[in-house]
């Protein structure tokens, strides 16, 4: 049995891409997508007509409603080809506003039931700011699934607990990378591997959380940097992980056993955590990782959402 087969027998692979024509050699039960894996398929030949066609049939809609329609009709195809579903993301420009956020994500899930897909099959990834969160937690009530992507820390799991959201990702390799650029050339990888990684640590603490205290939010690693990362949060209810990384672990036949339990994790002397809004942003803003990568990671989406439109208006 290779690493990937071994891996699903106790956690849910989502395939993290937009190039949904790789996704029958893993035969993951769910897929991810964001704006910048939607722009990196649409600039291949093969997913070009797609952006081509939204354009033909939608160019006198409002660029914003352009865009929900091609990131739509990619999440279709998607469906198409796996058994579970998929995340489609608010444009990030909206991560601070609330109302916007929930508006969007409404139209989002309409454009997927209009195509005939049910919303059970369709998770609206949402940036975890507060703002976010409060559209999340808003739109959870109105019966529509959210992915509160865009988390590194504690306090942004804490808050997505309390807010009931469907799924949440911590971003495992971006928490990575920040902590070795931070320390520089102190920075000895072999002490940071597998368990002692601090991004693999970092979503550890967030799954006995939830475990010990009941919530029902899924936890579902993603932005790995390599496969160490993945097996080492073997047993988390969802990894999204790379086409690249699938093929690494379906190419592997090294053992991998389960790392995280959820009974084991249910023993635990862990407190209870709840956030306010003053808490959670007094929470955050000591935690200069995830500031600094939260801000990051919404800039860098807001850059390939203007990338994709500019795409759109050459048609």
């Amino acid at each position: 049995m290779n690493q990937l087969d071994a891996l699903k027998q106790f956690t849910t692979v989502v395939a993290d891409t937009g190039d949904f024509k790789q996704l029958s050699a893993f035969q993951p039960q769910d897929a991810t997508t964001n704006p910048s894996l939607i722009l990196k398929a649409v600039q291949k030949p093969e997913y070009l007509p797609l952006l081509k066609d939204t354009v033909a049939a939608h160019g006198k809609e409002p660029m914003d409603a352009q865009i929900d329609r091609l990131l739509v009709r990619f999440g279709c195809e998607i469906l198409a080809t796996i058994p579970g579903r998929v995340s489609t993301e608010v444009d990030a420009r909206l991560s601070f506003d609330t109302a916007a956020t929930t508006a969007r994500a409404r139209r989002i899930m309409a454009l997927y039931e209009a195509a005939g897909v049910s919303r059970t099959r369709v998770l609206i990834k949402i940036a975890s700011t507060w703002e976010g969160i409060q559209a999340a937690a808003e739109l959870e009530r109105e019966g529509i699934r959210t992915n509160l992507t865009l988390l590194f820390s504690f306090a942004q799991a804490v808050a997505c607990g309390d807010a009931k959201v469907q799924l949440i990702s911590p971003f495992v390799g971006r928490i990575y990378d920040w902590y070795k650029k931070s320390a520089g050339a102190a920075w000895v990888e072999a002490d940071h591997a597998g368990a002692h990684d601090p991004g693999v640590k970092s979503v550890r603490q967030i799954y006995n959380h939830y475990k010990r205290h009941g919530i029902a939010t899924e936890v579902m690693g993603a932005s790995f940097r390599n496969a160490g990362q993945i097996t080492a949060l073997a047993g988390c209810d969802l990894l999204t992980i790379a086409p690249e990384l699938l093929a690494q672990l379906s190419a592997s036949s090294d053992p991998l056993e389960r790392a995280l339990e959820p009974h084991a994790a249910q023993q635990m002397d862990l407190p209870e955590v709840h956030h306010s809004e003053a808490s959670f942003r007094f929470a955050l803003n000591e935690d200069a990782m995830a500031t600094e990568k939260l801000a990051e990671g919404i800039r860098a989406f807001c850059v390939d959402a203007i990338k994709l439109e500019a795409l759109m208006h050459q048609g």
